[in-house]
């Protein structure tokens, strides 16, 4: 089997690797990737978002299964050309995308399938904001109604910063999305679906503030871990029942199926998980923790939820212990990064890149905010951080930053659910 993945960062790396340890993948190539993707992968350089630009590879290429990495081609509808020129491809159309790239669609699925969420409110009006700002807090969520990059939220008791941000989202011509804030530790589910069919990866948690203890502006992502050592052990097949299940019942009967990766962000508060948000992709930096854990071959798993044969499939098989994923940012991140310094130590194992680019001289240089993603595991979540870290000692890239803290406290069971 060829596979085509498209993307560039750190979640095209690993779901590249996971694919090449699939003994039927017999070739790879990833548009337009980046610096370590090109050591397992050929490299193609196209516009990812551009449906034409895509397809056309795909059928030079002679690409038996296309995988498109990130929201903004998904969104645009790169799954529907492919799929179109009769292509198998992994990934939503862009109408089903749109669970992610209209929080305004997403709320109207959950309320008509009776899932738990915040409550809403949509502002597309200068003139509206401060009586619905009234209406919340005093924790502020103020959400980017479309794509953001995880970027677009802010959660804050400050309410003259909630209002700032509001209005330079609305500035911008971005409706504001308001919710109520949701307590409770945030679990990240990703879901296999095939139109009715759900299957359930590990469930992980992820770190969205720039610094320890949860500090400073939220990001793409600073770490994830997976498994969760805090949660129940049916927490996945609950939430499915309970939320994904629901989720894609409606949207079938909307006439709008889902296919691909459904990413369901949970809070679990006192009362049962409920949902903070839907991706219609993998998560990053989730992603990279929780494809390390996966033994059944990858790229068969996403044939057969393209093929449409997703429940014919047998029971996943998942190797025992944890992983720990630890982005390296560059300096500036998660403002304007500085690029274009000399990454050493990059081409390690467990070093996935995203950031990334090889310069003619052959050296690896920075190329954006997230520059790599270091994964460590081990037989628990202590022994997955210390791997991890370990790893972290023998990069180097001047100026960047990075979290010490990623599963500390759930490494020291000081992870719980809020009692009811």
């Amino acid at each position: 089997m060829r596979v085509l993945v498209i993307g560039s960062g750190a979640r095209e790396h690993a779901l590249v690797l996971g694919l090449s340890r699939d003994p039927g993948v017999t070739a790879l190539a990833c548009a337009p990737g980046n610096a370590g993707i090109a050591a397992v992968s050929e490299l193609y350089g196209v516009e990812a978002s551009d449906p034409a630009e895509v397809t056309a590879l795909a059928t030079k290429w002679n690409a038996d299964l296309v995988v498109i990495g990130p929201e903004v081609p998904l969104v645009a509808g790169v799954a529907d050309a492919v799929k179109a020129a009769g292509i198998p491809c992994f990934g939503p159309s862009g109408e089903a995308a749109q669970i992610e790239g209209s929080k305004a669609f997403a709320k109207d699925i959950m309320a008509a399938a009776g899932v738990p969420t915040a409550h809403s409110e949509i502002v597309d009006n200068p003139a509206r904001l401060d009586a619905a700002l009234q209406r919340f807090g005093p924790t502020y969520v103020v959400k980017d109604d479309g794509l953001a990059a995880g970027k677009g939220v802010v959660v804050t008791a400050d309410l003259a910063a909630a209002r700032a941000h509001a209005m330079t989202l609305l500035d911008g011509g971005h409706p504001v999305l308001l919710e109520s804030f949701l307590e409770g530790p945030e679990v990240s589910l990703f879901c296999l679906v095939d139109e009715r069919t759900v299957v359930p990866l590990l469930p992980a948690q992820d770190f969205k503030r720039v610094g320890d203890g949860d500090t400073g502006p939220n990001t793409g992502g600073m770490g994830a871990y997976s498994p969760l050592p805090w949660a129940a052990d049916d927490l996945a097949a609950s939430v499915v029942t309970k939320i994904i299940q629901p989720v894609v019942d409606e949207m079938a009967n909307r006439g709008v199926p889902f296919s691909g990766l459904l990413y369901a962000g949970l809070a679990m508060t006192p009362t049962g998980p409920q949902v903070i948000e839907f991706n219609c992709r993998f998560g990053d930096p989730e992603t990279q923790a929780v494809l390390a854990l996966l033994r059944t071959p990858l790229g068969e798993l996403l044939l057969s939820v393209a093929n449409g044969t997703l429940a014919a499939q047998p029971p996943l098989d998942w190797a025992d212990g944890s992983a720990v994923t630890v982005v390296i940012a560059a300096e500036g991140y998660p403002g304007r990064p500085r690029t274009g310094d000399v990454i050493a130590g990059s081409e390690a194992e467990g070093v996935l890149h995203a950031g990334t680019r090889r310069r003619d001289d052959g050296a690896v240089v920075s190329n954006g905010g997230r520059v790599l993603s270091v994964v460590g595991v081990g037989d628990d979540l202590e022994a997955a951080r210390q791997d991890a870290y370990r790893r972290i000692e023998n990069l180097h890239l001047a100026g960047s930053h990075h979290r010490t803290d990623i599963a500390l406290r759930a490494s020291r069971g000081e992870v719980a659910v809020p009692a009811s």
